[in-house]
């Protein structure tokens, strides 16, 4: 075969794989987030960038959010780190300093480790009432288990006190052992084989589970089995019950309990949907919610942003860069269409 009739192949390979979906699938290089190591790379000349940017006549917004959000979170480190030894100041507390408003957040956010940052966000929304069963679940039902148990160890060094007693302190009844079966991390880690005698045996046990004193076995099933096979249980018990598993968790749980089981279902189903709805709702207020949109755009842009983007697409039919365009306003607009990187046509 030719060099040409090879690079053709190849071409025409490359343009196939750009119309597929995204949501199943990872990108080339390896990863379905947005933002991915800046091949380029120079530690001193982003330092020296940055300090142009605040030194100077007037804060240079522009310049601060093109460095910090087209490098990794490991590479933000390795600036934020090289700032303090060259001018033994603090990058954070300078451009804290420089910027406010959202921007000023959004900033603050990048720069942190990203186990400090769910740490923070966990601890307010558990000091929060009323959000615990929103932000608490999405971080501790969608980091992996290290990050999770990172994000733990940082929230007891930071704040003197173990989240779990945050978390009895904070909240009752079944969202209680909800939250504190996810900071367990004890969910099975999916073999590649499918139990179908378990899958039977917990649709069995969820259909008995429809009394009082019976909720122990939804926080058990819903927290401890892997989502592979929890996907499997949920379309048995739809063939079995001629509804889906939602419908009874809106007819058996109230409140901040039925609120956080449909959350874990959603996260199960699809988490890059799960994402997708979120930042759908939290777009939908005369004032966007701001602090919604920084944490998933930042924390998932590494991770699956481009799935989250797909599904956005194909749910509401409206790509999520558009939707970003027209409800952020200020400062901080450039910044999250940067996380969010580019257009779905």
């Amino acid at each position: 075969m030719s060099v040409t009739s090879r690079k053709t192949r190849s071409s025409l390979t490359q343009e196939i794989l750009s119309h597929l979906g995204l949501a199943s699938k990872t990108a080339a290089w390896g990863t379905l987030g947005t933002l991915r190591t800046f091949l380029s790379f120079s530690v001193d000349k982003d330092v020296q960038r940055l300090l142009r940017a605040i030194a100077g006549q007037g804060v240079d917004r522009g310049s601060i959010v093109d460095v910090l959000t087209n490098r990794s979170r490991e590479q933000r480190q390795l600036i934020s780190r090289a700032f303090q030894e060259r001018t033994q100041q603090d990058l954070l507390k300078s451009l804290q300093a420089a910027l406010s408003g959202n921007l000023e957040r959004i900033v603050m956010a990048l720069l942190q480790p990203a186990a400090q940052f769910d740490a923070e966000e966990l601890r307010t929304a558990l000091k929060n009432s009323g959000s615990a069963e929103d932000v608490a679940v999405e971080i501790l039902a969608t980091r992996s288990p290290a990050q999770l148990q990172e994000c733990l160890m940082v929230y007891k060094h930071n704040f003197q006190v173990e989240a779990e007693e945050d978390i009895k302190c904070e909240t009752s009844g079944i969202l209680q052992e909800l939250l504190l079966a996810l900071a367990m991390g004890a969910r099975e880690s999916y073999s590649g084989i499918i139990d179908y005698n378990l899958v039977e045996q917990d649709v069995q046990a969820l259909k008995q589970a429809e009394g009082p004193s019976t909720e122990g076995t939804w926080v058990l099933i819903f927290t401890q089995r892997n989502p592979e096979h929890l996907v499997r249980v949920f379309d048995l018990y739809q063939r079995y019950t001629g509804h889906e598993l939602e419908k009874t968790v809106h007819h058996l749980f109230h409140g901040d309990a039925q609120a956080a089981l449909l959350s874990l279902a959603s996260v199960i189903r699809s988490t890059p949907l799960y994402f997708a709805d979120k930042l759908h709702q939290a777009l939908q207020d005369i004032k966007p919610n701001y602090q919604v949109l920084m944490r998933i755009l930042i924390s998932r842009s590494e991770t699956d942003l481009l799935s989250i983007r797909a599904e956005f697409k194909k749910k509401f039919g409206k790509s999520l860069y558009s939707s970003l365009q027209e409800a952020v306003k200020g400062d901080c607009r450039s910044a999250l269409l940067a996380l969010c990187r580019a257009e779905d046509i």
